[in-house]
This record gives C-alpha cells, structure tokens and sequence, in this order.
C-alpha cells in the first residue's frame, strides 16, 4: 500500500501526537479535579441523575452501565495516565493494533464523560478534541509511515474550524465587518489572561489589523492547506502564529492549543529538520494493508457525515458549535459571531450575620479566574478549564444560563460545601459558613493607563443591579 504512504511527515506526527497527548491530559486532570461538585452524586448537576433520564444512544457513555462517583474518578484518572504515556510516546511504540487501541480507549473514556457532563461539557472545544482524538487513532505509530488520508482529514478538520469560525464573524457582529470589535472583546471575553490589559490598550488603529488579519487567516488562508507543500505549511504556519496571538491574549482552554496541534500535522519534516536538531528515524515500515481498510473507511464516512456540517456553514442561520451525532464524529466550529460591548459580572457576597441589616458586613468570594477582585491580575489557565467560571460568565451574560445550577451553588456556599470550596480562589469563611448569601451584578471595565499608575487596580467596576436577593440556608435552592 506505498501509494498511502506520506512521505516526510514522520515528525509532524510525532508533535502532532505529542501535542494531542498533553492536551488530553489537561482535559482528563480537569474531569478528575471538578467533576465532584459539578456533577457527583452531591454535585450541582448530578451525572447519576442524568444518567438515569437519558439513553444510551442519545449519549454514548460507559457511565450508564454503571455509575458511582469513585467509578468516574477511577476514568477520569485512568485517562490522564494514559494521557501521560502517550505524552511519552510509550503507546506509539508498541505494536500498531496496540497503539490504535490505546488511542481509541482515550476518546472512549473522553467521550463517556463529555456525554454525562451536560451544561459543564457544552462547549465547542470538547467536540474538537474528541474529533482529533478520533482521527488520531489512524495516523499510524513509529514503526509506520503515516497515511496520506488521515492527514487530509486532520487538514479538513484544521480547514472546518478556521474557516467556520471566519463565516460566521463575517456575517455576525457588524463590528467584523467594520474591524472594530478588538475594541472591545480583550476586556469582555469570557475569561482575560495576564496580558488582556496591555492588548486591550493598544492603538485603535492596531487593533483593526488584529481584525484584517484575523479574517485573512480564516476565510483565506484554510483554502491553501489542500495546496502542494511549501504553500500548504505556509499556510498552517499563518495559522500557528495567530493561534498563539489568541493563546496570548486570553484564555479559552484547549481551542487554540488544538488548532495549533492540528496545523503541526501540515507541516513537513523538512521544516522541522530545518528549525530543530532532529532527525527521521530509518526503517519506517509502508502502511500494512490491514491497516489501510480502518483508514479507508474512515476517510468515507468523514466525507459522507460531513455533508451536514459543510451545509451548516454556507447557511445564513450557521450554529457556532454543534454535533451532529452523540459520538461527536464530524462536527460544525465557530465562536464570538456576536462580541460583548459591556462586561457584567457576577458577584457572590456572603455575612456572618444573623439578620441582613444595612450596617451589614458583606465578604466576597473569589473565583480562580473570573475577574473580582480589582486589583488581581488575570492568571493564565488555558490549556486548563475553570468550568465554573466560564459558566458564571455566560450566567452574567442571561441569567437564563444559570438557572439549573445557581440555586445549588449558593446552597452548598451556605453550607460550607468543601468541594465546591476548592473551586474558588478564596473562601472568606473559613471558620464557619455564612449565615446569608447574595449575589450582585456589575459592570467591569479595564482601569486606564493613569487609573492603574494612581491604583495600582486592573479593573473598575460599578454596581449595576441585585442578582440574587439575600438568602438563607433554609431558602437556598
């Protein structure tokens, strides 16, 4: 089978497998850390609960043969140490059907908590992942050339998602259009890094070819990922760099270090023997023919089930992140069509005090990465999740987003719930539980350069308007 062979991308499947690795190992570190206040038996969302009220074909997962929250821990675990030995490359040294079950096991454990995860698992990057996951089981191991199909799907997976995300900018916002929405969105994005201060103060003029380029990079540049080398990694590598510019600026868990991955795959080892001191191994074996019918049939059935997201992205009603399928085969990318202008946070406030009086003392608690406190700089999480944070951010955004959870999170605030506690920064009862919770919105913006010089504070904030009237342990949801 020499005709599947790709010849010269030995190493970009190596970092492109390496790359995968580590991401699937945050992902899983992430699972084993939040999932019992989000969705143990105790949790805000119940798996078991879940579990219980869906079926099996509407979510594919090993969770309804049996669940328990040791049983989750126990996955969730065992995938990181999986995670972990292929960040090693111990499974891709192991015979070809092995390492292929190796692989696939990590989507398997991956997609069974994605699929029992509910409003926690229902952002884009998780389909993504378990696509690449998915695709990765076909890219061969050390021994074997990789095949030449798997290569184009992950270069038709890079192309969906740039190009997706490019759509549905240019027929969104009309700050696109009009190149002004980088105004704006360094302040208001869902979680701001370290650096999202000094982007948000560059010049006007600047940020409106963050924006050109930006458009340049997804509508124009994925078409030249199907062109002859040198031009196809020229063009993954436009996309590496501005998906390190987004690494830089903000925080969105793994989306971007997934794309940087993917572009990885396009590049030849002939660039890679250029910029590092490494060399091809010899003795790499043709594709068996085995092999190549999985991989062959793989490659029909991407091209069949993309039909519908290919129809998704040419309609003027395009989802931003959709599944087409429960086992997230062939899925539909696309983010911020829409770009707040205002930024509203949340702010849960907590006293000691038996009766809730104007002379009150009200503590906050801080989240670990949603903006409180004005004067703590935004950390760098990414590729790490806070799955509470991003979903106290969409709460701000519509209090709709919060109303199945909300009411158990101050309950278990109320209660002095030790896991959810070690879901946030501070905890400002450490001694004993408050005796009345609230919540209050306002409204965020970054200090000016002469604010912070004078302050010394990141943010300014005013009060904007009563989320959550106090409650007591007795009212708590």
């Amino acid at each position: 089978m020499d005709w599947l062979d790709a010849d010269g991308y030995w190493l970009s499947r190596l970092f492109f497998k390496e790359g995968l690795a580590a991401i699937y190992l945050a992902a899983f570190l992430v699972a084993a850390n939040q999932f019992k206040p989000l969705i143990g038996d105790h949790g805000l969302l119940p798996a078991r609960r879940f579990v219980d009220a869906t079926r099996w074909q509407r979510s594919p997962s090993i969770f309804h043969v049996h669940y328990s929250d040791r049983f989750f821990a126990a996955v969730a675990w065992s995938g990181a140490g999986l995670s972990g030995l292929a960040l090693l490359g111990l499974i891709d040294r192991l015979p070809l059907p092995v390492s292929m079950l190796g692989w696939l096991l990590l989507w398997g454990l991956y997609l069974s908590i994605v699929n029992v995860g509910q409003l926690w698992y229902s952002f884009g990057w998780e389909s993504l992942l378990l696509e690449v996951g998915l695709l990765a089981v076909f890219v061969g191991n050390w021994d074997t050339a990789p095949p030449v199909l798997t290569l184009l799907l992950l270069r038709w997976l890079l192309f969906r998602l740039e190009f997706g995300a490019g759509l549905i900018k240019i027929r969104g916002d009309r700050c696109w259009r009009d190149l002004t929405c980088l105004y704006y969105h360094h302040e208001t994005q869902p979680m701001p890094g370290p650096l999202s201060w000094y982007f948000h103060h560059l010049p006007r003029r600047l940020h409106k070819v963050e924006v050109a380029g930006n458009h340049f990079t997804q509508l124009i540049v994925p078409f030249f990922l199907f062109a002859p080398q040198p031009v196809a990694g020229g063009a993954a590598g436009i996309m590496v760099v501005t998906q390190l510019w987004l690494v830089a600026s903000g925080n969105f868990s793994w989306l971007n270090w997934l794309a940087i991955v993917l572009g990885l795959s396009v590049l030849p080892d002939g660039f890679w023997q250029f910029v590092l001191p490494v060399t091809v191994p010899g003795g790499v074996g043709a594709v068996p023919v085995w092999f190549a019918v999985p991989v062959l049939a793989v490659t029909v059935a991407v091209v069949a089930l993309s039909y519908r997201p290919v129809r998704n992205m040419f309609s003027s009603h395009q989802m931003m992140n959709a599944s087409f399928d429960p086992w997230h085969l062939v899925n539909t990318y696309g983010a911020f069509g829409h770009v707040t202008k205002t930024r509203h946070e949340i702010v849960i406030e907590g006293t000691a005090d038996e009766d809730v009086t104007a002379d009150s003392e009200w503590r906050a608690y801080e989240f670990k990465g949603k903006p409180g406190d004005l004067g703590r700089r935004p950390r760098q999480f990414a590729p790490y999740h806070l799955r509470l944070d991003w979903l106290m951010w969409f709460a701000a955004i519509s209090p709709g987003y919060a109303t199945p959870w909300f009411g158990g999170l101050v309950g278990r605030l109320l209660a002095g719930d030790s896991s959810i506690l070690k879901l946030l920064h501070h905890n400002p009862f450490p001694d004993a539980p408050p005796a009345f919770v609230r919540a209050r919105m306002f409204r965020y913006r970054f200090t000016t350069r002469e604010e912070r010089r004078i302050t010394g504070d990141w943010w300014s904030r005013s009060f904007e308007a009563e989320f959550l009237p106090p409650v007591a342990l007795r009212h708590a949801g």
